[in-house]
């Protein structure tokens, strides 16, 4: 049943408005307020400890998953979590995406060396089990679906069927696994990331408003777009429109870090990058034609997703977006006016729908929107968004069950939602406000790709430290980047007394290499400017 299904049947069982209020219940919990009569998290008043403790949960469940009965976790075949049969249908189509996505985040977070090895595995088994021939015309790209749930295979579209593959997701696919090439330093996924930059470069176009730069799908054996069904549509009468999509910006990323990294056809690369930035800034920037995203939807459907990572992406990469600041709050107030759900409105939160076609909120979509104004919040000195923001996290946290399984509202556990596309909206919330994490010892952003953390009472390799000059005693942090110029921003439970960078200490400045501190009102907030090192050791 798809999520359009889902939502007939829904409307015809249930009243939405009357459920939060007659039960005063949302998904798995009671709802709790202060005593403006507000939302807060459910686990803790603290949203700080009531994020960290969900966040944990939900990681916990994925990894202690139950494996099917070809032997592989049941994330590896299903797209919906189901307790007590497998259900019938496949993986999301940005399902591993999205994992390789908060894995990232929240290994550096934790530390937690199973982290990384999920991540080697779900990239690893991908690459040898999903991607296209070598010898077709859209060659070494993924596919987003095993029309085969247990063959192990990843071999079209869920919508489709067999042979089609989403380049989108081909973008995504290809810049996390330059991220985990900056991990662990192997060359595969390096490899296996130019491959799919060098198919989907040399059909980046220009674009227009019924053309996107890529095309969403195309058969990669026949060469030919799919075309989504244009019942509803209207955006004109182009068959080529319904070719759209503007989730490009992961794309973009992936062309950008191979050029940094001077790997591939770095020249065409940039060929392809500048034709996305250009379209980016003239069209889905100013008219607001977000298109499709997800695989279970056939149809012309505008997105939030697509929106509001385009906005994110603006915010972070502004020097290729001028008017940025415009941009994204236009980007913003239009979600606000296609997007807003205001069946919690008595508990002071709005909260924000997923598309047209299938207009229900869910746990992604919010802490997203969240996440994202969040940072616009923090950017601009605009605090229209901030207190809704904030309600809207907290409305979030309700979908995450005492096990971890993770649900919307009115729907199913989803395990692109409720886990690769849920961490990292929580994890980039609290690197926008680190009040927002606990007052514990939390790598929260770097500028780089951390490689290593290993926190006080679980130091796992400490091969990269120098015994003679470091008491290991009083480390508290050691950590390693992919980069030897870049920065960090550190939760920490106390300012600490020493910070070295490799091996050697640097001072407390405000301005270039060094650390400042920050004090919150537990702990505080340690900033690592690092020029020309790449291994840092904070001390008690």
């Amino acid at each position: 049943m798809t999520r359009k299904a889902i939502l007939i049947a829904a409307l015809l069982l249930i009243s939405y408005c009357s459920f939060a209020q007659q039960g005063e219940m949302l998904i798995y919990h009671p709802i709790k307020t202060d005593q403006a009569g507000n939302i807060v998290p459910w686990y803790n008043d603290d949203p700080a400890i009531a994020y960290d403790h969900n966040l944990h949960t939900i990681w916990n469940f994925w990894f202690n998953m139950r494996r099917d009965m070809n032997g592989l976790p049941y994330y590896m075949n299903h797209q919906v979590w189901n307790k007590n049969f497998d259900d019938p249908r496949g993986i999301g189509g940005d399902q591993f995406m999205m994992a390789l996505s908060s894995w990232r985040l929240w290994y550096a977070y934790t530390g937690d060396e199973n982290v990384k090895e999920n991540m080697c595995f779900l990239a690893g088994y991908y690459l040898t089990h999903g991607l296209s021939p070598a010898n077709c015309k859209w060659p070494n790209i993924p596919f987003p679906y095993n029309t085969y749930i247990y063959s192990g295979i990843y071999d079209g579209d869920m919508r489709n069927g067999k042979d089609v593959a989403q380049l989108d997701k081909a973008g995504s696919l290809g810049l996390e696994l330059i991220h985990l090439y900056k991990i662990k330093a192997d060359t595969m996924f390096l490899s296996a990331a130019v491959k799919i930059a060098n198919t989907l470069a040399p059909h980046v176009r220009m674009g227009d408003n019924e053309h996107s730069p890529l095309p969403f799908k195309v058969n990669v054996f026949t060469g030919k777009v799919v075309l989504l069904n244009l019942t509803g549509k209207r955006y004109g009468n182009s068959k080529d429109t319904a070719c759209y999509t503007s989730n490009l910006t992961p794309t973009l990323q992936m062309f950008l870090d191979l050029i940094e990294l001077k790997t591939g056809n770095v020249k065409q690369y940039q060929t392809a990058a500048d034709k996305i930035i250009a379209w980016i800034n003239k069209y889905p920037a100013k008219t607001n034609k977000w298109g499709p995203f997800f695989e279970d939807v056939g149809e012309w459907s505008e997105t939030q997703i697509n929106a509001m990572t385009c906005a994110r992406y603006m915010m972070e990469h502004s020097q290729y977006f001028p008017g940025w600041k415009t941009d994204v709050k236009n980007i913003i107030n239009w979600v606000h006016t296609n997007f807003n759900d205001d069946r919690w409105k008595k508990y002071g939160v709005i909260v924000t729908k997923e598309q047209t076609v299938y207009p229900v909120p869910g746990e992604s979509h919010c802490s997203r929107q969240a996440a994202d104004e969040l940072l616009y919040t923090s950017l601009t000195g605009d605090t229209s968004f901030y207190t809704n923001a904030l309600r809207e996290l907290n409305w979030a946290t309700y979908s995450v069950d005492v096990d971890g399984k993770n649900c919307f509202p009115f729907d199913e556990p989803w395990l692109t939602d409720g886990y690769g596309d849920y961490v990292r909206h929580y994890l980039r919330a609290m690197a926008t406000y680190p009040t927002l994490a606990p007052a514990e010892d939390h790598i929260l952003a770097s500028t780089s790709v951390v490689q290593q953390a290993d926190y006080k009472g679980f130091f796992k390799k400490f091969i990269y430290l120098n015994f003679d000059k470091v008491d290991t005693n009083k480390v508290r942090l050691f950590y390693r980047t992919f980069d030897n110029d870049g920065t960090e921003e550190i939760r920490m439970k106390a300012k600490p007394s020493v910070v070295l960078l490799n091996d050697q200490p640097i001072n407390e400045v405000a301005e270039g290499e060094g650390y400042s501190w920050a004090a919150l009102a537990n702990g505080g907030v340690l900033t690592v400017r690092r020029k020309a090192g790449n291994r840092v050791i904070v001390e008690e």
